[in-house]
């Protein structure tokens, strides 16, 4: 009986007991959820008293990011121009647009200029070819000191006799007809000419098309840049809330720690973000043909955004008819048939006229009989005609070269053809899905922005945790970066489909 009393009291007291503690549990809920809006303004108009708790993870004390090395040259007035200069480390930086950026690459790159550099030296091969339809004239001094009566014996066909003479003289050939070699030859010469100059605008718009990806990429990654610093000054603020509540015992180690986790994960994500818009400048800088990294700040299109183009087909077919790499393909294979024909022509006669005329003042009487000078003069006229019979089959073979050669560029069109059709079906594909994402991206932000201010009124009121405004605030710098993405991918799709069907002009 008596251990029966005792067990029955200590559960008594232990009810007793568990009923104090809750009723503990419930005043400190009631006293946190009065007082915590009087100590968050307090401590934002006042300095906490005592030392600040210990954060080893804030901003001032990590190490600044790597700079860019910045040369000592003097910034421009304006742009475009033909050079831009980085200028001092304190200078402000330029403002350059999307336009302006195009307009330094056409004048800076160097592929650009190589390209035109090689078609006009193509021109210069169509007047070589042109130059056999010219006379040729040649001018001869000869002067020649020879025994008396010597003949030449030894070595090829020719005159033996050799007289002494001293003579000038000039000579004319000028070609008849070669049955169409030297025109065929012109006229292939004129086509690869024609092809080089659409390789040209081929180059000019890949670096175009290279200009606008690396600005859209610079501009991402300052757009990154910018919400990575939002977001280090939102987390430490809340950082610093936690830990103000933390010394005062209002919140617990583990939220303390949670908070300085997301700054620091804030802080890493500023330094990704400044690392990758210094590489970003540096490619920008590179495409736009300076060996160092500009000091300049893009700017961002305003223009509003407009929906991909509804029928892909009319864009392949636009595609087969403005692109220059089809283009250059299909005079490339006009200037290997005209070739072709040159090398049959080699088959038929060559006729030339040929004339000559001169004096000679001093020599033997054999070639100089009047003992006036100005009467030793000679002049002939004539005719050349060159016929091929037998060279080892060489002119049929140059022939069957070139006719196989002219075949396998009319293959390679084909495939070019097949390459533009799947480039602009694909680009298309690829618009139409980042026009779908701008809206989607805009819902996602708008959604986690709301998550996160119920997250930070629940985490205030004292109903939520802090992983769970963790997660809000992971959520909403996502977000951000997202939508922030995906209009500068639609404004770079639509110009990708714009270079695959008629090119960036």
């Amino acid at each position: 009986m008596r251990c029966d009393q005792n067990n029955i009291s200590r559960h008594e007291s232990l009810n007793q007991s568990s009923e104090r503690s809750c009723k503990m549990y419930r005043n400190n809920q009631f006293l946190v959820s009065w007082l915590l809006p009087f100590v968050l303004l307090v401590w934002g108009t006042a300095p906490c008293s005592g030392q600040e708790p210990l954060n080893p993870l804030d901003s001032t004390n990590l190490p600044s990011a790597p700079v860019p090395n910045q040369s000592n040259q003097q910034p421009p007035s304006a742009l475009p121009e033909d050079r831009v200069d980085q200028g001092n480390a304190g200078s402000s930086p330029l403002s350059l647009t999307l336009q302006q950026a195009e307009s330094l690459a056409i004048k800076n790159n160097p592929q650009i200029e190589a390209a035109r550099l090689i078609a006009m030296a193509a021109q210069q091969v169509t007047r070589e070819a042109r130059s056999n339809l010219w006379p040729t004239v040649t001018g001869a001094l000869t002067g020649v000191d020879a025994q008396s009566g010597s003949r030449i014996t030894a070595g090829a066909l020719n005159n033996p006799i050799v007289y002494e003479r001293a003579a000038a003289g000039v000579m004319v050939s000028q070609l008849i007809t070669d049955f169409g070699r030297t025109s065929n030859l012109i006229s292939s010469s004129n086509y690869a000419a024609k092809a080089e100059n659409q390789n040209a605008i081929a180059t000019q718009q890949q670096i175009l098309l290279a200009v606008g990806q690396a600005f859209y990429s610079a501009l991402q990654a300052q757009a990154v840049l910018a919400v990575a610093q939002q977001t280090v000054q939102e987390r430490k603020t809340v950082a610093d809330q936690v830990g103000a509540l933390y010394k005062n015992k209002l919140k617990s180690e583990l939220d303390f720690s949670f908070a300085n986790v997301n700054l620091a994960q804030a802080q890493l994500l500023l330094l990704d973000a400044e690392n990758n818009q210094n590489s970003a400048l540096a490619t920008l800088s590179m495409v736009l043909g300076f060996p160092d990294m500009q000091n300049v700040q893009l700017v961002e299109q305003t223009s509003s955004l407009v929906a991909p183009p509804t029928d892909v087909n009319d864009l392949i077919s636009k595609a087969f008819t403005a692109r220059p790499e089809l283009l250059s393909l299909q005079l490339q294979c006009e200037a290997a048939r005209k070739f072709q024909r040159a090398e049959r022509d080699l088959l038929f006669p060559n006729i030339r006229a040929v004339g000559t005329v001169g004096d000679t003042p001093l020599g033997n009487v054999a070639v100089a009989p009047s003992p006036t000078s100005l009467n030793n003069t000679y002049g002939a006229v004539g005719a050349n005609v060159e016929i091929p019979i037998f060279n080892g089959f060489l002119y049929t073979a140059k022939a069957r070269e070139a006719n196989l050669r002219a075949q396998a560029t009319e293959e390679r069109i084909l495939e070019m053809r097949n390459l533009i059709a799947r480039d602009v079906r694909t680009s298309w594909l690829n618009a139409k899905t980042a026009y779908q994402r701008l809206s989607v991206s805009q819902q996602l932000v708008e959604q986690a922005k709301l998550a996160l201010s119920l997250a930070q009124s629940r985490y205030n009121l004292g109903l939520g945790s802090i992983v769970e405004l963790s997660q809000a605030q992971l959520q909403q710098t996502q977000a951000e970066i997202t939508y922030t993405q995906a209009g500068l991918d639609y404004r770079l799709s639509l110009d990708i489909v714009t270079y695959e069907t008629i090119g960036i002009r």
